[in-house]
C-alpha cells in the first residue's frame, strides 16, 4: 500500500510542477501580448505639419519582423506654402525612413519599420517634418523616443 502512496503523491508532484509550468508559460506571453499592444502617439506637429491620432506598437518577435509599426494622420497644416511633409521613423541602428505626404492634404500612413538583421526592434524614433525646399532647411517636430 506504501507503493501505491508514494506513486500517487510522485504523479501528483509532477502533474502540479506542469501546470505551474503551464502558467508560467502562459503569463510570458502575456507579457509578450502586452508588449504588442496598441499604444497613443501624442500629436507630432511643427510649423506647416502635423502627424496625429497616431498609435505604436511593437510587433512580437518573429511576428511582422518584430517591428515598430506606426500609424497616423499626416497634415499639410499650411497648404498655401508650397512644401510637401513627412514622418521620419528611425529604429536602433539604421538612419532615418522618410515617409511622405500629399501638398494641401491629410493623408493615413500605416507602416514598419524595423531592423531587418535583428528578430525584433528594441527602440524607434519619430517625427513629422516639413519639406522646405534646397535652399531653406527642413522644419521638424521634437523628436520622440519609443522603447520596447
Amino acid at each position: 500500500m506504501n507503493r501505491k502512496v508514494a506513486v500517487g503523491a510522485l504523479t501528483g508532484a509532477l502533474f502540479l510542477g506542469g501546470a505551474g509550468a503551464a502558467f508560467a508559460a502562459g503569463s510570458a506571453g502575456n507579457v509578450e501580448a502586452a508588449a504588442s499592444s496598441w499604444h497613443k502617439i501624442t500629436t507630432r506637429k511643427s510649423s506647416g505639419v502635423s502627424f496625429h491620432s497616431g498609435s505604436y506598437k511593437f510587433e512580437p518577435k518573429g511576428a511582422k519582423r518584430g517591428a515598430f509599426h506606426w500609424k497616423g494622420y499626416l497634415k499639410d497644416t499650411s497648404a498655401g506654402d508650397g512644401h510637401n511633409v513627412y514622418v521620419q521613423v528611425r529604429v536602433e541602428g539604421y538612419s532615418w525612413g522618410r515617409f511622405n505626404g500629399k501638398q494641401k492634404k491629410s493623408v493615413w500612413k500605416d507602416q514598419l519599420s524595423y531592423d531587418g538583421a535583428a528578430q525584433y526592434t528594441k527602440d524607434a524614433w519619430i517625427r513629422a517634418c516639413r519639406d522646405r525646399g534646397s535652399f531653406h532647411p527642413d522644419n521638424c517636430s521634437p523628436t520622440k523616443h519609443y522603447k520596447r
